[in-house]
Parts: C-alpha cells; sequence; structure tokens
C-alpha cells in the first residue's frame, strides 16, 4: 500500500484516538466525514446495536480501524451475512463491493461500534 496511505491513515486514527479535534461521540447510527481528496476518502462510522447502517456499497477497497472494536455482521441484500470481529485498534482490509451487489453493516453487539475507514479511490 502506498506510504502516503499509511500516513493518512495512521494521523486520522490518531487523532480521533486522542479525541483531539474529532467529532464528539454520537448516540445515533452515522458516518461523518473525516477528510477527502483524489487519492482517499476517510470517515468515521458509527454503528449502534439493533441500528444497522443503511444498504449500501462500495466502489473501491478500504482499510478499517476499529476505535471501539466489536462484532459486526455483514449482511448482503440476498440475505447471506458474515459475522466479523473487529479489535479495537487493528487494521482491517476490504476489498470493493461486487458488481451489483450491496449490503447492511448491523452491531451484533450490546455496545457501540466505532470505524475509522480509509477508501481508496484510484486503483493500484
Amino acid at each position: 500500500m502506498p506510504k502516503f496511505v499509511w500516513t493518512i491513515l495512521g494521523a486520522a486514527v490518531l487523532l480521533l484516538a486522542s479525541g483531539g479535534a474529532a467529532p464528539p461521540r454520537t448516540a445515533v447510527t452515522q458516518r461523518i466525514p473525516q477528510f477527502e481528496n483524489a487519492e482517499v476518502k476517510v470517515w468515521r462510522s458509527v454503528v449502534l446495536p439493533n441500528a444497522p447502517l443503511a444498504m449500501h456499497r462500495h466502489e473501491h477497497p478500504r482499510v478499517i480501524v476499529p476505535i471501539v472494536g466489536g462484532d459486526m455482521k455483514i449482511v448482503q441484500q440476498t440475505g447471506e451475512s458474515e459475522m466479523n470481529h473487529w479489535e479495537t485498534g487493528k487494521a482491517y482490509w476490504l476489498t470493493a463491493s461486487a458488481p451489483g451487489t450491496m449490503h447492511a453493516d448491523v452491531n451484533a453487539g450490546t455496545k457501540p461500534i466505532e470505524v475509522v475507514v480509509v477508501e481508496l479511490k484510484k486503483a493500484q
């Protein structure tokens, strides 16, 4: 992965983990924009239990870093699902969505999950 992606990812994680200029904690499931340029798009997702993100897709691959980890169920529009355990502070690689597919992120735990997402806009 290009060095600039790691630099941006590291800065985003440090900023959010330190409580710097990050937006305040939220009580609703949402995406909170953090940074965007021609190379990457960065946002923070907060997913509350029993309040999934709406069906969506990802045109580009991305790295996620849980600020507050937990168990996330990814439910495809077909009804198929997979469970992911995301540890706080550990980075995960997620590929782009397959053509014509959509999914919802469902927090399978009892506490909010927060992740920083760094989406790569350009093909490598």
